[in-house]
This record gives structure tokens, sequence and C-alpha cells, in this order.
């Protein structure tokens, strides 16, 4: 009997909040320009209320690449947590709204909805000032377990290892998935990620992961090696297979130890790399659900990043089921190890 759904994603909730700005009012509130801050919940508030006009809609890693699952057609669900204000509302209908299973219900104590606070100024730079607030506070009975016994494939955010109890409500996740006979994937997330829970990652990895996204950087350091083809022979003798993006290099799968080179698709111009590997992790499992050879499902990543590279924002603007690998082209560089 097939699964209701073919992706589960856990991951952090959060709202973009984008706003245009002038420069004044960045020097104003005293907001780095380009950067990325962390800030606490008055703050957030506070800048909330002095923004102008904004576009609201859901976000964060994982979120994002159920969303370009189900651009793709796919069928994707999402567990994560929000406050039962505003803006856990809103998380909650967008994320429905573009296709993706969303049962999520609004905690009635503790921290207020995550949200980022995106300020773009008239050069296109995105400041964005972050309250990750109660999504990093999930819990195991936040866990539907038949929802993940009916998934294909169970997709982790590594962002959410910060917190304890979002580790064992991802290690509840992980255990329920591999009792129903399901896959369990993971993305690193980012380098500071690796750093700080090195030792725990490589443990998943060897153990109840059997599907890695990672990027170069982020592999380098899981292996603790400059040497990217080591990093690679490493991570094909631990898991069934790896997905590692390289840039403008494209992309390598690692199927049981066999590497798969994955070319990178030409894009007119680079407009915002935002998304590109969440879109990436989302044409691959899109692939694998469905059973497709795994060369194709590369081939699916790499259409899927091409496509939000070449816009703002983080998910695809145009559905991913029109698209066609066929008519994509492929970058020629040679595919080379930096």
């Amino acid at each position: 009997m097939s699964n209701r759904y073919d992706v589960l994603g856990i991951g952090n909730a959060i709202v973009d909040v984008i706003a245009q700005c002038d420069d004044d009012f960045l020097d104003q509130e005293s907001i780095e320009k380009g950067g990325m801050t962390l800030i606490d919940e008055g703050r957030a508030k506070q800048l909330y209320a002095a923004m102008g006009p904004a576009i609201e809609a859901s976000g964060g890693s994982v979120a994002n690449t159920m969303a370009g699952i189900a651009s793709f057609g796919g069928q994707a669900a999402f567990i994560g947590k929000v406050h039962a204000d505003q803006l856990g509302d809103v998380f909650v209908h967008d994320m429905r709204a573009v296709g993706v299973a969303c049962d999520v219900v609004g905690a009635d104590q503790g921290p207020a909805t995550a949200r980022s606070l995106i300020l773009v100024t008239p050069d296109a730079q995105r400041s964005m000032n972050t309250f990750l607030g109660i999504s990093s506070l999930l819990e195991p009975g936040d866990v539907d377990e038949e929802l993940v016994a009916q998934s294909t494939l169970l997709f982790c955010e590594g962002y959410l290892w910060d917190v304890q109890s979002a580790k064992k409500a991802i290690r509840f996740a992980m255990e329920t998935s591999i009792a129903a006979g399901n896959r369990v994937a993971l993305s690193l997330s980012d380098t500071f990620c690796v750093d700080r829970h090195h030792d725990e990652f490589r443990s998943l990895v060897a153990g109840p992961v059997d599907t890695l996204f990672a990027n170069r950087d982020e592999l380098l350091r899981l292996y603790e090696t400059d040497d990217i083809d080591e990093a690679f022979v490493q991570l094909g003798t631990e898991v069934s297979l790896g997905c590692v993006t390289m840039g403008t290099l494209g992309s390598m799968l690692i199927d049981n130890g066999e590497q798969i080179k994955i070319p990178a698709y030409e894009v007119g111009s680079v407009v915002d790399t935002t998304g590109a590997g969440d879109q990436y992790a989302a044409g691959v499992l899109h692939g694998i659900a469905k059973g497709l050879p795994l060369g194709e499902c590369g081939r699916l990543g790499s259409l899927a990043a091409a496509e939000v590279i070449s816009h703002v924002g983080p998910r695809p603007l145009t559905p991913l089921a029109r698209l066609n690998i066929s008519d994509a082209t492929v970058d020629a560089r040679s595919w080379v190890s930096e």
C-alpha cells in the first residue's frame, strides 16, 4: 500500500516579513546592511511596528523544500511549531495555500511565532533580523506519529539541533519512520551547525540517516578534511545516498559509494541565491519519492535550483511541474574538485 505523502519535512516554522526601506531607516534602527542578526522578541516587536508595508509569507529551510515538492506536483507535509498568534496563522495558511499539508496547531504558551524581518533597500540588499521564537522549541508531542508513518521520506533540518527537546522530537520521528519502513533524510543546514554538533551529526549520519544533504563546505567540516574526494568516499561508506551541492560545478550524488556527477543548469543571470539548496533538495527528494533514476533526481534538483536563483525569493515563481529537464541548458564548465 502506498503512503499518503511523498515527503514529510520537520523544520523551523518562520514567517518572512519583507518590506522596502531606505538606507536612512537602517541607520536609524542600527541594522547592519546585508547582514543577518538574531534578535529577541522585544526587538522583533519594536522593529515590526516600525517597518513599512510588508509582504508576509511562510519560510524556513525545510518549509521551503516542502513548498518546492508541492510545486513539482508531489505530496508534501510539514511539522513545525508556531504560536497561536497572527503570524502563526499566516504561516499555516501560507503553507496550505502552496499545497503543503500543514496541520500545525498554534501553542497558547511560550514565545511568539518565529519571524525574519527582511528589509530590502533600493540597491536590492537584503538585511535580515531573525527572531527564532517558538520554532526551535519542538517537542516529541508535536510529532504526529501516524503522519510520519504515512510519509515515504522524512526530511529533517539540522538548524533544529540546538535545543534538547527538538533533538528528542527529531530522534522520535526518525525512529518512527524507520519502524514504518520509510527513509530518513537530513540536511546539515550550515557549517556553524556542523561545528556546534559535530559528534552528534556524525552519529546520525552513521546511524538512522540514510540520505544526507550538504554543501561542499559542510561536508568537509563533517569529515574534518580539506580533500573533497576523501569526504565523498567517507560519506559513501555511511549513507545509502549522499547529495552534495558544489555551486556552479553542479552536485555529486553518492549512491552506496558510486559517484554520480550532476551538472548545473545555466541561468541568464543569478539574481538571488537564497533557497538554492532548499530547492535542490526538493527536486532530488521528489524524484526519489517517485522512483526515478538517481541521475534524473539530481537533474531535477539542479533544475529547481536554477529556477530559484533567477529571481528574488527562496521559492519557485514558475511551477516546477511545468519545467522540462531536456529544455534546460547545461553549464559547460568542467567538473573539477577545488
